[in-house]
This record gives structure tokens, C-alpha cells and sequence, in this order.
């Protein structure tokens, strides 16, 4: 992806080439002030042109997708994937604490539970994601100037479904989105799967069916349609096929996007749009399905052009600090780690080495993935290990590896490296 650039008094420019940012670094006329996403800073003043900027977000429960436009070309486009096991982790912290509450204090007396919550309150997971999705759309606005932010809070219209008669500009674009806006939640309610094969057909083609026929006085509510894909839907209404289907489940996403839209609509100043009209924009724009391409129809853009370049990905990760974690060896070690979460031995620099981190080795760019005994294991973007030319084995020694960036949470791959 693009490189984004800063003045000297730290005000954001138009993104630049990752040659031109390597010819400027090398030179002395800039510096390095971020890596996720890459940033340098002038050391010189220089004029100071801009043009519009559109930042199209994707969000949704499990991944959010950005993309950084003009009107004419895509500076970046790139898939946010955060962590989900954060509910799993909190159950076991709870059964830890409940564990040893009962060994150690079983005599204590009882607390009453008169601990109040502040207004607002949200539980831990959810506080999670909220806070770090308004982050990176906040982490990226702050780095472009000029900035013209759009943002899809969910794939269909909840208050639509409920109130088809709602007005607004919204709304006013024709049957065709009134009639996406309730095909999409059927879709993810069911989890884009046919309900009779369950995918076996191998038939990507899906479309709605009603449960309870029309000609059977059957609805046409959310309720009385499921997900089935071309295939079955023409061998059911030949009687081909016999299946008795079971009541819709509830869909689960709207709970966290509707407190998701909430806190954007407090904490960021954007417009707000839905899934079902992104369909339609991503089509006009010949765009294949993913959270980076919707991004980009996101943002408004109507003329562009995409290359594989700026595309970028990010992933949250675990980092193990806690003493929980290290009840065990990590991989490839003989001993617990319960002094330090580095590893200090034979270092190159003062900065010791964390999972995840950025390094190069061998004259390529990839990310430690493991410790070993005096070495690491270290991946390229794509997931494969880089060993030195000619040798089987998969371990690097630690002398061999420069440090580039600590990645503080978050592991960033599939881009450009300077």
C-alpha cells in the first residue's frame, strides 16, 4: 500500500510511493515514525498540494475492512481481523478465580452485589471491539488529509425490516435496495448456506425460499424464508426434492452492530450506510466480494483502479503475558518462560524479540512465529518459513535476525516493506 507522509509539524499529506519513501529515508530527508500503518516524517518543508480523500469502512462483528480512495485510485485496501476468543478466555478466568476463591477463602463472609456500573457500561468483549475498530478508522483518518469518511454499520437495515415505510435519502434509490436489504439478513442469518444440502451440492447460487408458500396464505417476512441455493430451489418445486425445514435461528450480529453503530454515531463524525447498497455499488464497480472491495464501494468512488499492491492485512493476536499463559513451555522450549516474554540472548540490539515481531533475515521481510532453543522460526507474509538457502531445517538463529518493529497486539502482512 501507499506510504503515508507527515510535514514537519506533524500535519498529514497525500500518501506517497514506497520508492519514493525509500529514496527519501535513504537521503536523510525523512524519518520513520510508524509502522501499522507505515508513516514517515519530513525533515524538510515542502509545498504542501492535496486532494480529496475517501475512507470507506466495512464493519462488522468479526472483520472490518478499510480502503483509502481518491476519486480516481485506491491508496490502500486491506481486512481488520480481530480476536474472537477474548469470551472464552474471560469463562476460564472466571472458573480460575472461582476455584481459588473456594480454596483459599471458602470461610469469607458473603459480599452483597451492590457495585454499581456506570452508564455505558458494556461487557469486556464487546468494549473490546468496539474501541479498537473506532481506533483503526480513527488510526487512518488522522493520516490522510482532507478526508471524507463513510462508514457501513451493518449489512441490512434493521428499522427498514421493521418499518418498510421509513423515509429518508436513504431509501430513496429505487425497489432494488429495499429488496438486497431483506435478501442479505436471510443470507447471513443462515450463514450463507442452503438449508437443504447444507453446501453439499457445491451450488454457490443462493437464493430465498418460503417456508409456508404464498399460495398457502405464507408471509413474506423474514421469519417465513430460508437460505437455499439453486440447485434444491428447483428440485423442491419439482418434488425431487422432500425436506421439512425448521424454524429460522435467531441471527445473532445485530446485537453487537447495533452497539457498534451507536458508539460511531457518538465518537466519529461520518455518513453512515448499509450492506444491501454497497451490493449494488460493488457491482457497478465490477469488484468481487470481500471486506477490503467493500470498503472501497464504501467510500463513494465511482472510477478506479485496483492493484494487488495496496492491499494489506491485520490481525490481532494473543501476546501471553500473563502468568496464566505461561502455566505451560511455549512451543519449542524446555522450560517454563516465567521470567521474561523475550528472548534477550545473542540479540543484535538492546531490544529483545517478541512473538510476532517484524524482522528481516536472509534479505527477507516475515514475522517470528516461534522460539526455539537460540533460535526462531519466522514466516513470510504469505506463510511459509524462511530458511537459509539449501538448508532443510526450519530454525533461524537469533544473530541472523534484524529487529524492524515490535507489533504491539496486532501483526500486520501483506504489504509493501520498505
Amino acid at each position: 500500500m501507499r506510504v503515508f507522509v507527515k510535514n514537519m509539524r506533524g500535519e498529514a499529506l497525500m500518501p506517497t510511493t514506497p520508492r519514493k519513501a525509500r529514496m527519501l529515508i535513504k537521503t536523510g530527508k525523512a524519518k520513520i515514525i510508524g509502522y501499522a500503518p507505515f508513516t514517515i516524517q519530513l525533515k524538510y518543508a515542502t509545498g504542501e498540494a492535496r486532494q480529496p480523500i475517501l475512507i470507506g469502512v466495512d464493519t462488522g462483528a468479526k472483520y472490518t475492512g478499510i480502503a483509502v480512495c481518491t476519486e480516481n485510485a485506491v491508496l490502500a485496501a486491506g481486512t481488520i481481523e480481530f480476536r474472537r476468543d477474548i469470551p472464552k478466555l474471560l469463562i476460564t478466568r472466571k472458573e480460575y478465580r472461582r476455584g481459588r476463591r473456594y480454596r483459599k477463602t471458602r470461610y469469607r463472609q458473603p459480599r452483597y452485589l451492590n457495585r454499581a456500573r456506570r452508564d455505558g457500561w458494556l461487557p469486556p468483549s464487546i468494549q473490546s471491539r468496539v474501541d479498537h475498530t473506532i481506533r483503526w478508522i480513527e488510526k487512518f483518518k488522522n493520516h490522510v488529509p482532507c478526508v471524507a469518511l463513510r462508514v457501513e454499520v451493518g449489512k441490512f437495515d434493521i428499522q427498514k425490516l421493521m418499518n418498510p415505510d421509513i423515509s429518508g435519502a436513504e431509501y430513496q434509490k429505487g425497489d432494488l435496495y429495499g429488496y438486497w436489504n431483506e435478501r442479505l439478513y436471510i443470507f447471513a442469518r443462515d450463514g450463507y448456506t442452503c438449508q437443504i444440502c447444507h453446501g453439499k451440492s457445491g451450488d454457490k447460487r443462493l437464493r430465498t425460499h418460503h417456508i409456508d408458500q404464498r399460495k398457502a396464505a405464507g408471509s413474506d417476512r423474514a421469519a417465513n424464508q430460508a437460505t437455499v441455493c439453486e440447485t434444491c430451489h428447483a428440485g423442491f418445486h419439482q418434488g425431487l426434492i422432500k425436506h421439512k425445514f425448521k424454524k429460522p435461528t435467531q441471527y445473532k450480529d445485530p446485537p453487537f452492530m447495533n452497539i457498534l453503530r451507536r458508539q460511531i454515531f457518538n465518537r466519529l463524525e461520518c455518513e453512515i450506510t448499509y450492506g444491501n447498497r454497497t451490493l449494488v455499488d460493488r457491482q457497478f464497480l465490477g469488484l468481487k466480494k470481500s471486506h477490503d472491495n467493500d470498503a472501497i464501494a464504501v467510500s463513494g468512488a465511482r472510477k478506479i483502479s485496483v492493484d494487488d499492491s495496496v492491499r494489506f492485512y491485520i490481525k490481532q493476536f494473543r501476546k501471553k503475558k500473563r502468568s496464566l499463559h505461561e502455566a505451560k513451555p511455549r512451543r519449542g522450549r524446555i522450560r517454563k518462560n516465567t521470567t521474561s516474554k523475550r528472548n534477550m540472548k545473542n540479540t543484535p540490539r538492546q531490544d529483545g524479540f517478541s512473538l510476532n515481531d517484524n524482522v528481516r533475515v536472509f534479505d527477507k521481510v516475515g514475522y517470528i512465529s516461534g522460539f526455539t532453543v537460540g533460535g526462531a522460526y519466522v514466516k513470510a507474509s504469505d506463510g511459509t518459513y524462511i530458511t537459509l538457502e539449501g538448508k532443510q531445517y526450519k530454525q533461524v538463529p537469533i544473530k541472523a535476525m534484524q529487529l524492524i518493529c515490535h507489533n504491539n497486539n496486532w501483526q500486520v502482512t501483506n504489504v509493501n516493506a520498505i
